[in-house]
């Protein structure tokens, strides 16, 4: 169940035996070219590596609000679109500077439904709330965003739909889309491949189904009602995370803040494998699988107390157990942020996983990620859906990722939390230092697909109704 966790590793990142590279696989829509369809945005742009072939390309934009009334940034999408360097080629995101600040800035990779000779593949540029709102008139000013191949291999733009080496200064630039709330506002896509609207932002609201929901209200790791609610708060040793480390049930701490309560994990260490303390609850049962699986959780970039640089990992997770090497039958989707780095990263990094199988020796793996290199910290609203066709990752309302089919469960799963240490490498001092995860509530629908507005509004019903606990999902 752990093996390849513990054995993650720069190399196991970066030669995963992957069907796909990352991105997102989307369904395109025909439709009639739109340039400025609705007249509400345009899109700048310049380039910052003008060369034909480049170490990585370096798309520089402005969002423009040519509307009459103000637009929220986390309602618009803007596609940036590329041929891929190869069939296999992954890429990375980064943002270098932004005037709405890098951590409310997202970038996510997508494939063409419908290649073109110069277009398979788009970078897909979003904002989180954060961001606020653009008045008439307005722009987003300075958006520095480069990516580059995971190879550091150099990247051909020659080729690409989006690029243009004459740019050297902002100018409109319709051969990059953007939307609002779903709807075209801006540019031309390859041919074929219009982004289509985005699902219906009030659907009817879903009838009842087999749910587990729990507001994380107990008195401490000693309540009754834990294990009776059917949790098990982890104490037994082993991996993942740093040799020797113990898991510790008492670092699982209960309180209420702004009228909510919330679940505390707290990993500690002093630079030793014997001063290491993990942190992990999960369910008894295994019996989740098709569904949406949600959670609010806050994620820590710095330890409150002790100095920083742990490698440090703050996940929410269904899982299945690996039966044999290469088990055909396995299950994991991952949501995990690593503030400080780790597994060949330098920095900030969260990563959503679909694990199809793996070998812990020799390592072999094979499953898809989706990342985004950028601060986390804070609370956020944490959704995965599965049904028959793909899984589907969710980020403060937002899509993160979408991984194909056949990385969908043949088996039932657990829930789980955790939080440990990759290894004591980022921070060699033995100075004790303490980190924490918090956890505000876990939702999961049985056979159930929720939008994440959805997901809200059973929240919020729980909550008005003042239910803390519901498992009605039949055992395994």
């Amino acid at each position: 169940m752990y093996g390849k966790k513990q054995r993650r590793s720069t190399a196991a990142r970066t030669a995963l035996v992957v069907a796909a590279a990352s991105g997102l696989c989307v369904a395109g829509l025909t439709a009639p070219p739109a340039t400025a369809a609705d007249g509400t945005l345009a899109v700048q742009y310049k380039t910052g590596a003008t060369g034909a072939t480049a170490d990585q390309t370096e798309p520089w934009l402005k969002v423009v609000n040519t509307g009459s009334s103000s637009t929220p940034l986390s309602g618009v999408k803007v596609r940036y679109y590329f041929k891929a360097d190869s069939a296999s080629a992954e890429y990375r995101f980064a943002c270098s500077w932004a005037v709405k600040g890098c951590a409310n800035v997202t970038g996510t990779f997508g494939r063409l439904a419908n290649p073109t000779a110069t277009a398979d593949r788009y970078l897909e540029v979003g904002f989180t709330s954060g961001a606020g709102s653009l008045a008439p008139g307005a722009d987003t000013g300075d958006l520095q965003l480069r990516f580059h191949q995971t190879n550091w291999q150099p990247v051909r733009q020659s080729d690409d739909y989006s690029f243009d080496a004459s740019r050297t200064s902002y100018g409109n630039a319709d051969k990059i889309t953007a939307q609002v709330g779903g709807s075209i506002a801006w540019g031309t896509a390859p041919d074929g491949n219009d982004p289509g609207p985005d699902p219906d932002p009030d659907p009817d609201p879903p009838g009842d189904a087999p749910s587990l929901f729990d507001d994380f209200n107990y008195s401490g790791h000693t309540d009754p009602q834990i294990r009776a609610h059917g949790w098990s708060i982890r104490s037994n040793a082993g991996g993942p995370g740093v040799p020797g480390a113990t898991w510790d049930p008492s670092n699982v701490t209960f309180a209420t803040e702004g009228g909510n309560s919330l679940m505390n994990m707290e990993t500690s260490t002093a630079g030793t494998g014997a001063s290491t303390e993990h942190t992990e609850i999960l369910t008894q049962a295994t019996k989740f699988r098709n569904g949406t699986y949600a959670a609010r959780v806050h994620f820590s970039d710095a330890p409150k107390s002790g100095p920083d640089g742990d490698h440090l990992v703050q996940t929410f997770f269904p899982i299945n157990d690996l039966t044999a090497p290469m088990a055909d039958d396995y299950s994991e989707y991952d949501f995990e942020y690593l503030p400080n780095g780790g597994w060949g990263e330098p920095s900030n990094i969260l990563y959503v996983t679909s694990w199809e199988t793996y070998r812990p020796d020799p390592w072999e793996a094979v499953n898809r990620h989706t990342e985004s290199r950028q601060s986390y910290q804070g609370w956020h609203d944490l959704v995965l859906t599965i049904d028959d066709n793909a899984i589907n990752y969710y980020v403060d309302g937002q899509l993160f990722g979408t991984h194909e089919a056949r990385y969908l469960p043949e088996r039932d799963m657990s829930i789980n939390f955790n939080q440990w240490l990759i290894d004591l490498a980022g921070q060699t001092s033995t100075t004790p230092r303490a980190y924490d995860q918090k956890v505000d509530y876990v939702l999961h629908t049985q056979d159930q697909v929720l939008t994440p507005a959805q997901v809200n509004e059973k929240i919020d019903a729980y909550r008005e109704s003042g239910t803390t606990f519901e498992d009605t999902v039949p055992g395994s």
